[in-house]
């Protein structure tokens, strides 16, 4: 059995304190700055990885985060992990019945804001490959295409219901607009991502695409119906009869975990096991709102410093930056998402001005595009360039969001 040796654990231990601590700081700072917690954390990987510390002192990069050997396959199981809390959280914020409640104008802006910018994004990548670094008529090709779609046409809603916290609209009308559209873009995109990353992951035994789809259109089902009823039932138990937090945690996060590895032996990634996992606990009404954050705290204070340090270890963003990719994706992200679920929304009843604040309101895309764009680059389904472009992208929608819907603003 391999382990760490001695000189491994310290070089582990050192890596992953230097993540935390240093990420910890940024986020703090980037809070009174009003940027981002994500942002902070993000530059503080950029510093640390090849681009700042890889290019000035290689040296110490390479005994900080060595690129072969047991830290190594450590580093990534302990990022794998980090995406799968990641995705989890994000399903806890999706409210099922909420999306219902807001009726016509949330089915239009969530149809709307999807459909047109997935064909969009697939339809220049499907008829312009060079300009990504494609080879057209090849299956990388189409799922390159298909991918590019899904990134342009996703949301981000834990940075969208802040941005409509910060600006006094998360509980008016528009604002639940916004956020029961979001939740429905998250619920689909993150389904249609993980069937496309399933297709292009080459694993040792495949199954028939037609048993995947029916297994997880089954395990949706389940979770949400029968899952979720055990899980109402038993949740005034574990957080009555078990150790206060620490009984709920445990069989939170080991839910989520199992679900997460039933999605991954079905061939389609463990981020939407762990995604509807989050969907079932967060929607119960019997999840005390303590419990809930306890969960979110350890989660986004402990993994996503993790995983977002992580990203900037991958490439080095200054040699990657190509100004004709990222200009494509900057273009494509506020053209398709904003005219279509402005679009949406004006379809849906509502007025122009009204209807392009929720357009520039969905279009904020923050950490679930940031989570995207680093599985498919570990999944070789994107290049380095379009990852950087991705992230660019990313943290401009996100800043933008805010600005742009105030000028529409009544």
């Amino acid at each position: 059995m391999t382990r760490l040796t001695h000189h491994e654990l310290i070089v582990f231990l050192l890596a992953i304190s230097t993540m935390l601590i240093f990420s910890r700081v940024a986020g703090e700072l980037g809070k009174k700055l009003r940027l981002p917690v994500v942002m902070g954390e993000l530059l503080v990987g950029i510093m640390l990885g090849p681009t700042i510390l890889g290019q000035f002192f290689p040296d110490l990069f390479t005994y900080l985060f060595p690129r072969t050997g047991n830290v190594t396959f450590a580093f990534d199981g302990l990022f794998s992990l980090s995406v799968v809390m990641l995705l989890f959280v994000a399903g806890m914020e999706v409210q099922l019945p909420l999306v219902l409640k807001q009726g016509k104008v949330a089915i239009y802006t969530s149809v709307s804001s999807m459909v047109i910018p997935f064909f969009t994004g697939f339809a220049v990548a499907w008829y312009f490959p060079s300009l990504f670094g494609q080879t057209p008529n090849t299956p990388t090709h189409l799922l390159f295409s298909l991918f590019l779609g899904t990134a342009l046409s996703i949301s981000a809603l834990p940075v969208i219901a802040r941005i409509l916290m910060d600006m006094n609209l998360f509980k008016t009308n528009i604002g639940m607009i916004i956020i029961a559209s979001a939740m429905v873009n998250d619920l689909f995109g993150w389904l249609l991502f993980s069937f496309i990353l399933s297709l292009s992951l080459h694993h040792g035994e495949t199954m028939g695409l037609g048993y995947t789809i029916l297994y997880i259109l089954g395990f949706g089902v389940f979770m949400l119906t029968i899952g979720k009823r055990i899980i109402d039932k038993a949740l005034p138990w574990i957080q009555t009869k078990l150790s206060w937090p620490g009984g709920v945690l445990s069989i939170s996060l080991g839910v989520c975990l199992a679900c997460a590895a039933f999605t991954e032996s079905i061939n389609i990634h463990a981020i939407l096991g762990a995604f509807i996992a989050g969907i079932a606990i967060g929607d119960s009404v019997q999840l005390h709102e303590k419990a809930r954050e306890i969960i979110h705290q350890f989660v986004t204070n402990f993994f996503a410093p993790l995983f977002f340090v992580s990203i900037g270890l991958k490439v080095n963003f200054i040699q990657n930056f190509d100004i004709v990719i990222v200009s494509i994706v900057m273009v494509l992200a506020f053209i398709g998402k904003v005219t279509g679920a402005s679009l949406g929304a004006y379809w849906g009843g509502l007025k122009k001005r009204e209807a392009l604040v929720v357009g520039f309101g969905m279009n904020a895309r923050g950490a679930m595009e940031i989570i995207l764009g680093t599985l498919a680059l570990n999944a070789g389904l994107i290049s380095a360039p379009v990852f950087v472009a991705l992230i660019i992208m990313a943290l401009v929608t996100s800043l933008s969001s805010a600005p742009l819907m105030r000028k529409f603003l009544d």
